[in-house]
């Protein structure tokens, strides 16, 4: 019984080290949200030649977090960044080849496990503007800023990276 107890535990600890999170703001009535799994660091190489994230088969497209592709979802008709995005139900990955520039790929297949990547359901790919924190992000994480005037920022932030992409509701 010991051992089994020592077993489910460590599978619920393990289940754990990604858990499910989510930002969402609204402007103007409508609601833009994401769905990831928010991985943690723990002393791990995450970008670069022999980083946790060039071990994944879609590399150099990253789900965006962990188990589960990132789901955005946009009440509103939006423009990120010059990509012209209607509203719907969409999954988000980042092109991370350059760990210091990184892309936003938005792309129209859902509900996928985050290693099915499909790069003919894109809908594009914008550039995302890149900075560092003051200090190491342990856990992954998504913010969504009212920026006023119907505009917002999508921004994401692990590890020595924070990558942000402007948004316009049309």
């Amino acid at each position: 019984m010991c051992a089994t107890l020592r077993v489910a535990s460590a599978g619920a600890a393990a289940a754990q080290a990604s858990p499910p999170a989510s930002a969402a703001v609204t402007i103007g009535g409508k609601i833009l949200s994401v769905k990831y799994s928010a991985p943690s660091v723990r002393e791990r190489k995450i970008f670069g030649n022999g980083g946790l994230l060039s071990k994944d088969p879609t590399y150099p497209a990253w789900r965006g977090g962990a188990n589960d592709a990132t789901a955005f979802h946009t009440d509103a008709n939006l423009d990120i960044a010059g990509l012209a995005i209607p509203k719907g139900n969409y999954t988000l990955y980042i092109w991370v080849e350059d760990p210091e520039a990184w892309q936003l790929i938005v792309n129209k297949q859902t509900g996928q496990w985050g290693d099915s990547y499909n790069a003919s359901q894109d809908v594009g790919r914008v550039r995302m503007t890149m900075s560092k924190p003051p200090m190491l992000v342990e856990k992954l994480k998504y913010i969504l800023s009212d920026k006023g005037g119907g505009k917002a920022e999508l921004r994401l932030e692990w590890e020595r990276h924070v990558a942000a992409v402007a948004i316009t509701l049309k």
